[in-house]
This record gives structure tokens, C-alpha cells and sequence, in this order.
């Protein structure tokens, strides 16, 4: 069993049930069509034998935050059932682009049944997969049954995991939570996410993720402005794993870039090791390759060097990380 995956190993294992079914089986005493107020209330001291369960009530919420989106930390405040559409540029339906079974991801993660969302909220320089995540309206519309049935079907072919992916799982918390509802398979879920929720969107995620794959990418704001477009970067990103290691398991995943190595993988490399643990499962990344629109940007319009590479481990292993992927 790898270290710092204990809780996601023991559900693959089959030792305990997911997170999310868990929630499933929890009943509340809540009427749905309740004010606002009264069912945050609730979400924060879930107990009854009601009609409604804890994983109803964390959906009804989802659905209502979109009337004035701030499900990450842009905060656009745009009624997304109307149709408005802020950074992310999502509407109210979600969209995905394809699901498969992915052996690319982490070793003890494969095969694992990646389902990619269209759209993003971070508008990177050099995103690879820039036909998706900046794409929110393409690739075919979500219906929770229907996804709900690959699963399933991805399940019997060998998937270990549902892993919610994009873009980026985050404008789609409403849709994935009326998934987890329509299903009861004995299978890790993973939120493959930037983490740059808001604390609504953390409390709700509570109690429905077995793995956060968090992808840990600057070490200062100035970074993540100047290349993702993204505004209090590392206080919430770091807020986020903060409350995500005190839900469940946290896999970081840190995408070294050239130019960047002393300003975000070395802060990066030493706060994961002094708040989230030296046993932290870290990925760090060597796979950048310019794309997209890195041309606009000379510092990183180009490939690492063995130098940066050899530096970015060397502080890695000087943080005291030693449970590094691969």
C-alpha cells in the first residue's frame, strides 16, 4: 500500500465503502425546497431519518450556487440558468468531450476512467489540452444516467477509479453530484482538479471524494496572473489542500516550468512538506512541452533543461519528499 493513499487504497481493496456512498445512506431532515439559509444549516449538522439524503442536499446546494456561480474562487456571480456564462464560459448543462479508460495517470491509479469536461476556469498560456478545457460548449452533453452506466460498464472492463477531469471538474460540481447520486459502485472517486475552488464548493465535496489529484502548479500570484489568469492563487489553492487533506486522501501533482523552478517549485516543493506531511504522495512533472499560446510568453516557450531538472528534484528531495511518483 503506498503511503499517503491509505483511505483511497482501502476502498479499491474493498475494505471500506467509497466516501460517497456513505453520504448516500445518510438521511436528513430537510424540506429541499427550503431557503438557502436553512439548508446550509443543515448541511452543516446533517442528522434525521427524512425522506432526503446528505448527497440530496448537497446537490439541491450545488444547483442553487449556479444561480450566482461562485463555485471557485473567480466568484462571477452570474446566474448560470439563465444562461450567463462567466470566465469559465460553462452553462448550466455540462459537456464532456470523452471517458476511457486512462493509462497514463499514476501507477496506482490505472487504469482509471477519466471523463473529461469541457471548459475551464483558468485560462493557462500553455494548457495542452486548450481544445477542451477552452472549448466549454463543445463535445456532447451530460446526462447523469447515461454517464452513470459507462461506469458501470468501464467498472467491468478493469477501471480502478471515476476520475472527474477537464478543464476542470469544478464548474461541474452539480452534474458530478447528481452521478455519484445515480449509482452505488464499490469504486474510488478522484476529483482531478486545480484546486481552486471556493470554501462552498470544499464543504460540499465533503463526504463524496476518496481522492483529491491536485494539481499544485505556481508558487506565487504573480505566476499564476501573469500565465493563468487567476487572481489569490496560492491562498486559496493552499486553503484548499489544507481542508482536502483533513477530508480524505491528497495526490499533488506539481507540472515543473522552465523559468520557474526557485519562484514555485521550490515554495511549492517546501509547504506541501511542512503542511501537508513529507509522506505526501508528489508527482513532480517533467513533462511540459510549449504549446497553445506560450509563444506570448518567452520565458516558458521552450522546453525544461536538464540543468532545471536536476535542480527541481534536488529541491524536492531537499524538502524532505520522498514519496515521490515514479
Amino acid at each position: 500500500m503506498k503511503k499517503g493513499l491509505e483511505h483511497y487504497n482501502s476502498v479499491l481493496e474493498g475494505s471500506i465503502e467509497p466516501n460517497y456512498i456513505t453520504t448516500q445512506k445518510k438521511h436528513v431532515d430537510i424540506d429541499l425546497d427550503a431557503e438557502t439559509e436553512q439548508l446550509w444549516k443543515t448541511h452543516q449538522n446533517p442528522v434525521g431519518d427524512g425522506p432526503h439524503t446528505y448527497l440530496d442536499l448537497k446537490t439541491e446546494l450545488a444547483g442553487r450556487i449556479l444561480r450566482n456561480c461562485h463555485l471557485c474562487e473567480h466568484r462571477c456571480k452570474v446566474n448560470r440558468l439563465a444562461k450567463e456564462t462567466g470566465i469559465c464560459n460553462i452553462p448550466a448543462v455540462s459537456r464532456y468531450s470523452s471517458e476511457f479508460l486512462h493509462y497514463g495517470e499514476e501507477p496506482e491509479l490505472v487504469p482509471s476512467h477519466t471523463i473529461f469536461f469541457h471548459g475551464c476556469n483558468f485560462k493557462c498560456a500553455y494548457c495542452q489540452n486548450w481544445e477542451i478545457s477552452q472549448e466549454a460548449k463543445g463535445g456532447t452533453a451530460v446526462h447523469p444516467t447515461n454517464i452513470c452506466e459507462k461506469i458501470v460498464r468501464r467498472k467491468i472492463e478493469g477501471s480502478k477509479n471515476v476520475n472527474f477531469v477537464g478543464g476542470d471538474p469544478t464548474p461541474h460540481l452539480k452534474t458530478i453530484l447528481q452521478i455519484l447520486n445515480n449509482f452505488t459502485a464499490q469504486i474510488p472517486i478522484i476529483w482531478n482538479s486545480n484546486m481552486y475552488m471556493s470554501t462552498q464548493t470544499m464543504r460540499l465535496l465533503d463526504g463524496t471524494i476518496d481522492l483529491y489529484l491536485a494539481d499544485y502548479r505556481y508558487g506565487t500570484n504573480k505566476c499564476a496572473e501573469k500565465l493563468s489568469e487567476t487572481p489569490k492563487y496560492t491562498q486559496t489553492v493552499e486553503r484548499n489542500l489544507l481542508e482536502a487533506k483533513q477530508q480524505t486522501d491528497v495526490l499533488i501533482r506539481h507540472l515543473v516550468l522552465p523559468g520557474h523552478i526557485e519562484c514555485c517549485t521550490k515554495h511549492i516543493a517546501n509547504w506541501v512538506s511542512k503542511n501537508l506531511g513529507k509522506n505526501t504522495r508528489f508527482n513532480l512533472m517533467f513533462q511540459y512541452r510549449p504549446t497553445y499560446k506560450a509563444q506570448n510568453h518567452p520565458q516558458i516557450n521552450r522546453t525544461l533543461t536538464t540543468e532545471e531538472k536536476d535542480r527541481a528534484l534536488d529541491i524536492v528531495m531537499d524538502a524532505g519528499l520522498a514519496n515521490l511518483v515514479g
